[in-house]
């Protein structure tokens, strides 16, 4: 099934059936796309208007690389789904026999890895895209957009904690020592580049829609 070619009404069904996926993973990944989305809509808004006629060139590059992002995340929600089967087959596996007992094992320890990988990839893009969103805000945008700005920056912190929720649930059943401190340090890291980056967006666009 591609998750993104479903109805708005049937991925929210499907989710909220007693189906284990599409789940939290492609939920956030989904969260993650539009508030990309929103950002290349505000970059093309700031764009063909006099008023904001100095940010327009900026606004153009951002509005490409948002719609990159978008799309991007639209692929993680696939994936996220794709790799959480993949465990939930592993533990489909026969464990008569000791050598089918460690099949069973190891597959389900690389399908956990894979469970991994998605979300990280997906707070490595979260990233990538309040960075860009905040570079917009400072740089100049068309103001009647604020708050769909601000929208924005809400939604790619919402979904850059989710993916690290499914990235520490999975870890948790990992017995790759290495593999778990790696990914642990490296997701921890991308939190404390990018949560800044979300709130200080925010808190800016709030004062703005206020004043």
């Amino acid at each position: 099934m591609d998750l993104a070619e479903l109805s708005v009404q049937s991925f929210v069904e499907t989710v909220a059936s007693d189906a284990p996926a599409p789940g939290g993973g492609s939920v956030a990944a989904l969260e993650a796309s539009l508030g990309a989305g929103l950002t290349a809509m505000v970059a093309c808004l700031t764009q063909g208007r006099k008023k904001y006629a100095a940010f327009a060139e900026n606004a153009a590059l951002v509005q490409s690389q948002a719609e990159d992002l978008q799309k991007r995340f639209l692929t993680l929600m696939d994936e996220d789904s794709k790799a959480f089967q993949l465990v939930s087959r592993a533990f489909s596996l026969p464990k008569e026999t000791d050598k089918e007992k460690a099949y069973r094992s190891a597959a389900i320890q690389e399908g956990l890895k894979a469970c991994t990988r998605t979300p990280l990839e997906m707070m490595r893009l979260c990233e990538e895209a309040l960075s860009l969103a905040s570079a917009f805000q400072k740089y100049g945008f068309n103001q009647s957009s604020a708050s769909d700005l601000g929208v924005a920056f809400l939604s790619l912190q919402s979904a850059i904690q989710g993916a690290w929720l499914n990235v520490l649930i999975n870890l948790a059943s990992i017995r790759d020592e290495d593999f778990v401190k790696e990914n642990r340090e490296r997701g921890q890291g991308i939190l404390l580049r990018a949560l800044p980056l979300a709130e200080e967006g925010y808190r800016s666009i709030l004062a703005m829609v206020q004043s």
